[in-house]
């Protein structure tokens, strides 16, 4: 991640009013750069990725002279706990950890005009995330005990050691490696099953519409052989539905006149023939008594036909409280040439003598 990158993700953070909510999740490192001259009079430049800044700091860069607190190096003593040699020139307060909380210290070194403070962790430890809810509004930052004490003891030889501190990377557990993996693969894995089951839908819905337009063909295609089988006949005069003009087409809703094709349906209804036979290729029934003209000129259509083959014949079960069903009687059975016969058989004589006098 880029250094402009970091600055804008945390502008976002600052913006949204998110950065101190996420100081548990989410922390930045701090560069940490050390400049002073040698006993031998040369120039020493040494930096590394070494702090991390408070939860509560600012998080922008600082610079000055180091300066140690008088007396205590835990600085918690009473004002003034500093005595820099030139309160003109910036500087930065280096304290230990310890005896005292993170905030007393940063607004001791703050009450005095640093630019920023620096605290360095108890014997042979490193730095870690150090919260100071109370002292806010200035660089803070936390190191480990050797880099530390290495600054201490050039400082108490007299060495004038400048020191600058830049802003680092940003950690958490969503910028761990491990987690970027499992948030690519899980994001795929989603990706993927919102592709499969949106290409299973739309294969689906083809599918189901194809085959609905396939039997709708093939549905029209019989409809015109059971139209071709249909009786049709010319109105001569002297018909009966030529004679009164209450005798109309349920289609057009016009009477009848002598000469024109009329067509018989299965059910006897009448109708012109160029009315009802568009309307009997499209919905197959008459328009007045919904007679199926298919079912009755005997064509069938294969879904009706398969559903009746696969389901189970209806029974009838009569259970008395407390036992077993004393009989099961389908009711209707093909088979037999009287189906109502059938339909009054009881296996128990007591159920058929009580059948036969509510039949009285």
């Amino acid at each position: 991640m880029g250094k402009k990158t970091q600055h804008w993700l945390l502008l976002l953070l600052c913006l949204s009013g998110l950065f101190h909510y996420s100081g548990a999740l989410v922390f930045w490192t701090a560069r940490v750069e050390i400049k002073y001259v040698n006993s031998t009079n040369d120039p020493v430049d040494k930096t590394c990725e070494c702090g991390v800044f408070g939860s509560d700091s600012i998080l922008e860069p600082a610079s000055g002279i180091v300066t140690l607190p008088k007396g205590d190096p835990k600085g918690c003593g009473s004002d003034p706990v500093y005595n820099p040699s030139n309160s003109s020139v910036p500087w930065i307060a280096l304290v230990k950890r310890g005896n005292c909380t993170f905030s007393e210290k940063i607004n001791a070194a703050k009450r005095q005009g640093a630019s920023g403070v620096v605290v360095y962790n108890v014997d042979n430890n490193g730095n870690t995330h150090m919260s100071h809810p109370e002292g806010e509004g200035i660089v803070a930052i936390m190191i480990g005990n050797s880099q530390g004490m290495e600054v201490v003891n050039l400082v108490k030889n007299g060495t004038v050691v400048e020191m600058f501190i830049d802003i680092g990377s940003p950690h958490g557990p969503w910028m761990d490696t491990y987690w970027l993996y499992f948030l690519s693969i899980a994001f795929f894995i989603v990706t993927a099953a919102s592709i499969a089951y949106f290409v299973f839908i739309s294969a689906n819905r083809l599918y189901n519409l194809n085959r609905h337009r396939r039997s709708e063909k093939k549905l029209k295609s019989e409809a015109k052989k059971a139209v071709g089988r249909l009786q049709v006949r010319k109105l001569k005069s002297g018909d009966e539905e030529t004679n009164s003009e209450s005798n109309m087409c349920a289609v057009c809703l016009e009477s009848y006149k002598t000469g024109e094709m009329v067509t018989v349906l299965t059910c006897d209804h009448i109708f012109h023939k160029s009315c009802i036979e568009p309307w009997l290729l499209e919905r197959r029934t008459c328009p007045m008594c919904k007679c199926d003209i298919l079912k009755a000129l005997g064509v069938e259509e294969e879904t009706k036909e398969s559903l009746s083959a696969e389901s189970p014949p209806e029974v009838t079960v009569i259970t008395v409280t407390g036992g077993d069903p004393l009989y099961e009687v389908p009711l209707t059975d093909p088979m037999s040439p009287d189906p109502e016969r059938l339909q009054h058989h009881y296996d128990n004589r007591a159920f058929e003598g009580d059948s036969e006098a509510g039949r009285r």
